[in-house]
């Protein structure tokens, strides 16, 4: 196959295919990694996923690999020399709130033994396959995505709205969300 179908959204940068082709939609349950999507999810509001993805390998050296239990001790020093990082998105409230949201996943670890367990739980530990045959069937939040955006609201938690939610539940596999000709759809 020459010119494999993608997803509408793929263009030909080969850091936006290998994503695609590789992680989106993919079910993942390891805990730091869904925690680096929620917080690179957070990062990307407002901007376009193509960029954050240009900026990941900068974003896990800048924020020690999404180790929450390293993110929670970032002191006002820590924030100021985040800020001058050009590498990264460079937004105090972003910073501040990856910060925030690492103490608070940390807390949810606690209570759920898990952050896998406490995020999947939105839709019974089961990935949700869509079947959709045009990009504007594609919703941008679903009940399921405001339910954990709620949810993770009241715990706190920052830069997690709805659309924010869907796009995280998209990366990590929680919805598969290939349109049904995609080569990743069967997958």
């Amino acid at each position: 196959m020459n010119n494999p179908k993608r997803c509408h959204w793929v263009n030909d940068n080969q850091i936006y295919i290998d994503y695609h082709d590789f992680e989106w939609g993919v079910p993942l349950h390891d805990d730091d990694k869904l925690f680096e999507f929620l917080i690179l999810e957070g990062f990307q509001a407002g901007l376009s996923w193509i960029t954050i993805l240009k900026k990941r390998d900068n974003f896990r050296k800048a924020f020690d690999n999404f180790k929450a239990l390293k993110i929670v001790k970032y002191d006002e020093q820590k924030v100021e020399e985040l800020m001058q990082d050009t590498g990264i998105i460079r937004n105090r409230l972003k910073i501040q709130g990856a910060i925030i949201n690492a103490r608070l996943f940390l807390e949810i670890q606690q209570e759920f033994g898990s952050f896998d367990k406490y995020i999947w739980q939105f839709t019974d530990g089961q990935v949700i396959v869509n079947q959709w045959s045009s990009p504007k069937d594609v919703p941008a939040s679903t009940p399921i995505s405001d339910a954990m955006s709620k949810d993770l609201k009241k715990r706190g938690f920052k830069f997690v709205g709805t659309t924010i939610c869907y796009a995280f539940m998209q990366a990590t596999g929680i919805v598969n969300d290939h349109l049904t000709d995609c080569i990743c759809y069967p997958q």
